[in-house]
């Protein structure tokens, strides 16, 4: 994950690429990303990752923290894959989490 200059209302922009997919032989493109952050010492941060190379979204909100193993962001995540029918809803939904890390 690649996020641009964070302007001064918190908002910003950037770029993700994946290394996982649950398609089959598709080629993982970078994809955009959008969000917002609340300063402080340790910033909470929402942003949204519309996927360029399938039919999904992904909406993750975290906090970043800051101490003696580093700076890492916590985040929760939903990802919703368009669904044939309502029927299909629930299954087009996953849940999960990641831990970013800065790299230098």
């Amino acid at each position: 994950m690649t996020i641009s200059v964070i302007d001064k209302n918190g908002y910003f922009s950037g770029s993700y690429l994946t290394a996982v997919t649950t398609q089959k032989k598709v080629e993982i493109k970078k994809s955009p990303i959008s969000g917002v952050m609340v300063p402080s010492s340790q910033p909470i941060f929402a942003f949204h990752v519309k996927w360029t190379f399938s039919d999904s979204i992904t909406a993750f909100t975290g906090q970043c923290f800051v101490d003696s193993s580093g700076e890492r962001l916590e985040t929760m995540w939903l990802l919703k894959a368009t669904a044939g029918s309502s029927d299909d809803n629930w299954a087009s939904t996953r849940v999960g989490s990641n831990v970013f890390r800065r790299l230098i």
